[in-house]
């Protein structure tokens, strides 16, 4: 039944023990004796376990193919990353191991605490309920869609791998940039296990974490729970400065100035957990069901005002631009309103998921049919003060919001994935299946303009600052798909895979334009007291210019891959695959214009991007040398993206009013041709060193938008694409007598200059992120027998301050965030 899973792993299952605690995303050898699935849940457990194999690294496991292979003799640009390793590093989320993998990099989206994952060229930057994210993330198998929830909790992993280059045959829906699969721990079956970790760290941040393993029936039957829960003050302060403000409208706002009352924003406040039920009824079947849940009430990931002095915003003649009044620290010139009405929430935020999920195995025959069921409830509900100005008081206590919002979706996901994956015992091995994923969105989002109050903008109900625009839409979307990959063996050295993927997308989009809520309910004594914000979005109850779009998209996408083992300890690959990420809606259309004016230019705005292809060559050699002592793996790519889609923030001016929106267009072609090179030794008795590299060319061949129309942007360079990135890591264990070990860890890692997001209104004021060096460590002691560990993790020793994220608002102001400055943490852990 153990074979079963570890070769069924293709089903969202696998073993603990077949990942054992080894640095790095080692495991040990098939024919190792088994331990217990709880094994890998040791505190602090060796970093260094290469070793044990012989005296050599140990193999590392993937399931890139959709079966367990030697990542030495899989031919797939892939980089793992098992649970020791994790624990090793102690990343806050699933962004924080980016570092140990070339060419991927993970940000936040400016203003929201929410994932940006960046490979090869391609990345997301924005927010976009129905922008499906270039770089796919499943966990279990499952496709987790919004980028709200991709930076999971660490605690419950047993191994991360980050699949480099287009998707275009065996992993779920289609993307052009790449895949994270996360795969979660199992119950064990057969002992009772207890573990516990508690951090304490700057910032008043501290984090509880526990997990229990309760076999039910030996052998047969296993439970395990899981939860985690985190909380901070936050790193940032209430600290930004503005004013005099010139109000052109000569308000009360009219030559008002000051400074925030410096109280800590930006905390954490999430707890997160899963219940699995592992049944194994014989040696053949394996059913593993579990519930996700996630209850995240952290602040916003709080933004400094940071619009450029350079002439052309908005906000510098209005006097109200972050350059011009604030300096110091910046960590200490965040800003929020507060405002606990006109649907703002007090600048919180509020995040919930439901996630029911069922993964089969079963042995048919000669191999493993797998099933792939899941249910995902989200509900998002995301407050910001997205200018980071925070509370600006008037003397009778109103305090203007210059542009808040509250983005608020409900996001239901069905998935069903079938496969069967052969076992011939012969050169020719296959795998192939179907795959539907059903999606429903509601979206409504209430913006407060009131900088368009100090511009003398009216609204026939009284103040900007008073009355939000509303904006709601929704989308049913439907992505079926057939696939199938075969592997022949040509010689005992040389052989050839090909396989094809059929992908059919059907979207029906309904939207209105930015309305007030007067307009949207047809009465100007209704407000937004009286109608909940996304009941607004109720298109049978409120169905005056609702415009309703549909749009059908079909693909076939491919791979095929040539390798040969050179040596047993030498092995080569090239490989052409090719995939597309499916067109889609924006949920911004409709805020260029009020309420009722150009319905038809809003009908035809409405509609979706075309679907993004990409074709990607690429060639790579994986090496074991010095007695198994030195891994070296070297990857060569050249990806060709066309109607790559792209994001424009553009400014409009309606009826003597200053608006933006977020347009997008597949506007472009672009190349990206690069290396990357990962490297793990053993250079002495207890000592591991890792490193990897990565290098890229990206530009575009074509990058012209019809609005503005022939506006050309190809000297530009891509998005989230450094030139260079490079990290290192060193761990060093040292045997404590019969006491215990002594660990210590250092990493460095490096980020090139890079483009974050593109002004449509000058290229000198394109929102760049700095290059980056940072460094982090740990000291820790661990007990002989495992079970008890202590520890002390540093993040950031030098100090510095880097910015995540930035974006340009069309031609009124830039907003930033910035990454956490030095913190250290003490961490203590147990296991029964």
């Amino acid at each position: 039944m153990r074979k079963l899973i570890g070769s069924a792993r293709v089903g969202g299952l696998t073993l603990a023990w077949a990942m054992a605690s080894a640095a790095w995303g080692q495991t040990p050898p098939a024919d190792v004796p088994q331990q217990s699935p709880s094994a890998t849940n040791d505190a602090l457990a060796s970093t260094a376990p290469e070793a044990a194999s012989e005296g050599g690294l140990a193999e590392i496991v993937v399931t890139a193919t959709r079966r367990d292979t030697n990542l030495q003799t899989t031919p797939v640009a892939v980089s793992a990353v098992d649970s020791s390793l994790i624990r090793q590093a102690a990343p806050r989320d699933l962004g924080d191991l980016s570092t140990f993998v070339p060419n991927f990099s993970a940000a936040k989206i400016t203003g929201f605490n929410a994932a940006s994952f960046a490979l090869r060229g391609v990345s997301v930057n924005n927010i976009i309920v129905y922008f499906e994210a270039p770089v796919g993330v499943l966990v279990d198998d499952f496709v987790v869609s919004s980028v709200q929830t991709q930076l999971l909790d660490t605690f419950d992993i047993a191994q991360v791998e980050v699949l480099r280059g287009p998707q275009g045959t065996l992993f779920g829906k289609n993307t052009t940039g790449g895949a994270v699969t996360v795969r979660t721990k199992l119950p064990d079956l057969n002992d009772f296990s207890l573990e516990g970790r508690g951090t304490y760290g700057r910032f008043n941040t501290y984090q509880a974490q526990g997990a229990v393993d309760l076999p039910i029936i030996a052998g047969e039957l296993g439970l395990r729970l899981v939860g985690s829960y985190q909380k901070s003050d936050g790193f940032a302060r209430n600290g930004y400065c503005y004013g005099p403000i010139t109000d052109f409208a000569g308000t009360k706002w009219n030559g008002l100035a000051g400074c925030g009352d410096g109280r800590r924003i930006a905390g954490q406040d999430v707890f997160s957990g899963r219940a699995k039920l592992l049944w194994e009824p014989t040696d053949g079947a394996s059913i593993l069901a579990q519930y996700e849940i996630i209850r995240d009430r952290s602040g916003p990931a709080a933004a400094i005002e940071d619009t450029p002095t350079t002439p052309g915003f908005l906000f510098n003649l209005l006097n109200i631009g972050g350059q011009r009044t604030n300096t110091g620290d910046p960590l200490d010139r965040h800003g929020l309103t507060f405002r606990e009405d006109v649907y703002q929430r007090g600048s919180r935020s509020r995040v919930d998921v439901d996630g029911l999920y069922l993964n089969a195995n079963f042995e048919v025959g000669p191999g493993t049919f797998t099933s792939v069921t899941g249910y995902r409830d989200q509900r998002s509900r995301l407050a910001q003060s997205t200018t980071g100005q925070g509370a600006i008081t008037a003397p009778d206590g109103e305090i203007l919001s210059l542009f808040d919002i509250n983005r608020s979706d409900d996001r239901k996901t069905f998935q069903q994935e079938m496969r069967y994956a052969s076992d011939f015992d012969g050169p020719f091995d296959f795998v192939g299946g179907v795959f539907y994923q059903h999606e429903e969105v509601n979206f409504c989002v209430a913006q407060v303009l009131g900088f368009l109050d100090l511009t003398g903008g009216t609204t026939p109900y009284g103040s900007f600052n008073q009355n939000p625009y509303v904006l709601c839409s929704d989308q049913r979307a439907d992505s079926t798909a057939v696939f199938a990959e075969g592997t022949f063996k040509i010689s005992d050295r040389l052989t050839l895979t090909a396989g094809g993927r059929y992908s059919w997308e059907d979207k029906r989009w309904r939207g209105r334009q930015q309305s007030f809520v007067q307009d949207i309910a047809g009465n100007p004594n209704t407000t937004w007291r009286d109608v909940p914000l996304l009941e607004l979005g109720d298109f049978n109850r409120f169905p005056t210019g609702v415009v309703t779009n549909s749009a059908s998209f079909k693909e076939p996408t491919w791979r095929i891959s040539l390798s040969y083992e050179f040596t047993d300890d030498i092995f080569g690959y090239a490989t052409y695959s090719r995939g597309f990420k499916g067109g889609g809606y924006n949920d911004q259309i409709g805020s260029f214009a009020p309420f009722g004016n150009n319905l038809a230019a809003f009908n035809s705005a409405a509609d979706p991007t075309r679907p993004e292809t990409a074709d990607s060559y690429e060639a790579g050699v994986k090496t074991e040398l010095l007695d198994r002592k030195l891994r070296f793996n070297l990857t060569g790519f050249y990806v060709k993206y066309d109607d790559l889609q792209k994001q424009i923030v553009t400014p409009l001016t309606v009826n003597g009013q200053t608006f933006q929106v977020t347009r997008f267009f597949n506007a472009a072609s672009a190349e990206v041709k690069g290396i990357e090179a990962e490297l793990t030794a053993l250079p002495i008795e207890g000592l591991t060193i890792r490193a990897n590299l990565g290098y890229q060319d990206a530009k575009y061949n074509e990058y012209v938008t019809p609005i503005p129309a022939g506006y050309d942007l190809a000297t530009a360079p891509l998005d989230r694409a450094p030139k260079w990135q490079w990290a290192t890591d060193a761990t060093y264990e040292l045997p404590l007598s019969d006491t215990g070990r002594f660990q210590i860890n250092g990493n460095a890692s490096y980020t090139g200059r890079n483009l974050f997001s593109q002004s449509i209104t000058s290229p000198d004021e394109n929102a760049y992120l700095e290059a980056r060096t940072l460094f982090n460590a740990s000291v820790g002691f661990v007990s002989a027998d495992d079970r008890y560990s202590l520890r002390l993790i540093g993040r950031n020793l030098s100090d510095k301050r880097y910015r995540v994220s930035q974006l340009v608002v069309g031609g009124l102001w830039t907003f930033s965030n910035y990454g956490p400055p030095r913190t250290w943490a003490i961490e203590a852990g147990f296991k029964f």
